[in-house]
């Protein structure tokens, strides 16, 4: 009499892989994952074809593909609409904000984790709790008191300091990361004469690269979108005004009327610096994740 051979694991494996249950749930997956994908790019496409429409195109709503492609809705827009300025102040806002935040968070993350000091746990605590709690426009006007007392606030070195100021989740993600860098390497580095500027200056920064790659972008990203704070420091100065205050002023153009076609190429093209810096960044995510598989 032939006995029946029992499966091997491989195929027991196999088995499992393509029965109803599994494939369901596989199908099932593909079809929230695409869903989601549609339901993030289909904004950001209706922008890209809304930009190249006219002004009464969008207005009536006659669909969603331009009767014929309007080029110089990009040119109007930077030129005749002053987007090469608010492009500019952005720029300054952004980059300017992000290289404070990234030096003052690095430092206060290897402070905090190498040095013990009277109301550390407070300091700690403080950082935590204003993560979560957000005062909003409660703290505008104080602050706004305080740049002009010190004369910051017809400019955007205020706005900058303001920004610089509010590094809290940055600062947790740096410490982190520095929590990771084992002491051993400030001990050796210190028995060779290296005192405690040079140890973070030549020894935690570098070790930081991936860590302070991903919070450039989450700081370049906070400083490009960051709406309120630039407008009221800017309401009164024109020149300052950064893209998301500009690009509001984008509605009402010229003669009062509403200038739809011209604020969706302006949104466009601030997306741009955006993605540009998630390329750029893409390295030191891969960094990070990699990382924290292997710890």
């Amino acid at each position: 009499m032939q006995t029946l051979k029992k499966p091997s694991p491989v195929e027991r494996t196999r088995w499992r892989k393509r029965s109803p249950g599994r494939i369901a749930a596989s199908v099932g997956l593909w079809v929230f994952l695409l869903l989601m994908v549609v339901a993030t790019l289909f904004p950001v496409i209706m922008a890209l074809l809304g930009s190249f429409m006219t002004n009464a195109e969008l207005t009536s709503g006659s669909g969603l593909w331009p009767n014929a492609w309007q080029i110089e809705n990009y040119v109007k827009t930077w030129k005749e609409a002053n987007f090469s300025m608010y492009t500019w102040n952005s720029f300054f806002l952004s980059i300017t904000s992000t290289i404070g935040t990234l030096i003052v968070a690095s430092m206060a993350a290897y402070a905090v984790d190498r040095r013990e000091f009277p109301g550390k746990r407070l300091f700690l605590l403080l950082h935590s709790f204003m993560m979560f709690i957000s005062l909003g426009i409660i703290v505008l006007r104080p602050q706004f008191d305080i740049m002009v007392q010190l004369g910051l606030h017809k400019s955007l070195w205020g706005v900058i300091i303001l920004m610089v100021a509010g590094h809290g989740f940055i600062f947790f993600i740096l410490l982190g990361f520095v929590k990771g860098i084992h002491r051993e390497l400030d001990e050796a580095a210190m028995i060779d004469g290296a005192g405690f500027s040079y140890i973070y200056a030549r020894i935690i920064l570098p070790l930081l690269g991936p860590a302070l790659g991903v919070s450039a972008l989450f700081a370049f990203r906070g400083a490009w979108n960051e709406y309120i704070l630039p407008l009221v420091f800017t309401m009164s100065q024109p020149k300052l005004m950064p893209l998301t205050v500009g690009l509001a002023n984008l509605r009402y153009g010229y003669g009062g009327a509403v200038q739809s076609h011209l604020m969706l190429t302006g949104a466009v093209l601030s997306m741009l610096p955006l993605l540009l810096m998630y390329v750029v960044a893409n390295k030191s995510f891969m960094q990070m994740s990699a990382g924290a598989l292997k710890g």
